[in-house]
């Protein structure tokens, strides 16, 4: 920017590590033009685990914690906890390394066992949302969302503690099947749970889907055209909410009139209405209706959409997966069947706790938890439509009871490197909820 005498530099503004508005230890490097972003470089590689000398790294380089290297040092059983840690969207996390598993020794989960599994994919779906959503409200100004949501999260947490024993890292989808059966009384809790819960997302709405002050902050801020999304590698919400061009140049006009004051004639906005609604939407992109695993190829499943591309369009995204996952959550307990919860493999899976004391060839089930088992030698990619978008392993066997690699492809890396595209030309306090809306945590990114 020029004056007449003399000549106005950007100025570069730290934001982050240690903003309570960060999502994490996630750091980025604002450069400022006066009050508006020009760039927005994120820094990743802040959070620390304590892996101590296993992991080399060169000199000058952000300690990382390293998961994926720890992992080759573990059976496959023990590599599992690993993925909860990652953290929020644990039980998607945990199935991705199952399947992958199950994929190389070509084993058969019983049917029991994946309706388990959906089930609490489900509940972890509408888990990490209710988090989302609300710290995002919260990052906009609005906090009393954060406080009704959290209240009826803590229910779904409650189930998994009384499947596994813990409230987040539960290690409960294992390779097989599920480390143990539902309890008693547990399927008529989560349908009383969920039915209330739906009345919980109507309030939330009433709150906030259609508040001025709502709408003024969400609405053509953080935009994805469909080119950024394919180019930066988006999935889940980031995907399916992207932008038509002619949408894209509707947001950029829009926010030139808003700043020149200038009102737009009566048939140009019913044009703009028009060509708006003919415009392209989002990606129908759901790995669980395009690519089904497990039971939910039985299930009825809506895939919504946006078509605007903006922070608004993904909250309304969020918001109706939410109910569709409560409907998924109906359809499971309904179509519930009776019969095993692990595979029929005694090499792979121990056998229960009543079955050992009575069998004496059961002994050694000890060696499952120490040496582990072997997998075959060849590679496979496993993905599954996580919370946060596509979650996926691409796991490397060397034909022993360690994994050779474990590459893990988190969405919220390839998320949080599409900040610049988003936050460009946007005020400092829209980039605090463009890092909301893209449901970022620093456990996945730094991993």
């Amino acid at each position: 920017m020029t004056t007449r005498n003399r000549q106005i530099k950007n100025f570069t503004s730290n934001f982050g590590p240690q903003h309570p508005a960060a999502h994490g230890v996630s750091r980025s490097v604002l450069e400022m033009n006066g009050e508006v972003v020009e760039r927005a470089e994120p820094h990743i590689g802040l959070l620390q685990c304590g892996t101590g000398d296993l992991v080399e790294r060169p000199a000058g380089a952000h300690p990382t914690r390293g998961t994926e290297k720890l992992i080759e040092y573990k059976t496959y059983l023990q590599a599992l906890p690993y993925s909860d840690r990652l953290y929020v969207s644990t039980m998607a996390q945990e199935h991705a390394h199952s399947s992958a598993v199950e994929k190389l020794l070509n084993c058969e989960v019983p049917l029991r066992a994946q309706y388990i599994r959906v089930l609490f994919r489900e509940i972890t779906r509408i888990s990490n949302h209710s988090l989302a959503l609300t710290t995002h409200a919260m990052d906009v100004g609005a906090s009393t969302p954060f406080l009704w949501a959290f209240e009826e999260r803590e229910k779904l947490l409650e189930f998994y503690e009384r499947v596994s024993g813990a409230r987040m890292h539960a290690s409960f989808i294992r390779p097989g099947g599920v480390a143990q059966d539902l309890p008693l009384g547990l399927c008529r809790d989560i349908d009383s749970s969920t039915q209330q819960f739906a009345s919980r997302i109507d309030e939330l709405e009433e709150m906030s889907t259609g508040n001025r002050i709502w709408k003024q902050r969400l609405v053509d801020i953080g935009t994805v055209t469909a080119q950024q999304a394919k180019d930066w590698g988006f999935s889940g919400v980031m995907l399916r909410g992207y932008v038509s061009t002619m949408a894209q140049e509707h947001a950029h006009s829009s926010a030139v009139e808003k700043l020149l004051n200038c009102e737009v004639p009566l048939r140009a906005q019913y044009i703009r209405v028009l060509l708006h609604s003919v415009g392209r939407p989002g990606v129908c992109w759901d790995s669980r209706r395009a690519a089904p695993y497990d039971v939910h190829d039985q299930s009825d499943l809506d895939v919504p959409v946006g078509t605007r591309g903006d922070r608004y369009d993904r909250y309304c995204i969020r918001i109706e997966e939410m109910r569709q996952s409560v409907r998924i959550i109906v359809q499971c307990l309904n179509q519930m069947p009776s019969g095993m919860i692990k595979a029929d493999d005694r090499k792979l899976c121990p056998p229960s706790r009543c079955r050992m004391k009575l069998s004496m060839e059961s002994i050694h089930h000890f060696e499952l938890y120490t040496e582990g088992f072997s997998v075959p030698s060849p590679s496979t990619y496993t993905a599954v439509e996580a919370p946060k978008g596509e979650f996926g392993v691409f796991l490397v066997s060397n034909g022993s009871n360690r994994p050779y690699r474990r590459k893990i492809r988190a969405p919220g890396s390839a998320h949080s490197q599409g900040l610049d595209s988003m936050s460009k030309h946007h005020m400092p306090a829209d980039v605090v909820t463009i890092i909301g809306t893209q449901d970022i945590v620093s456990g996945e990114v730094d991993r």
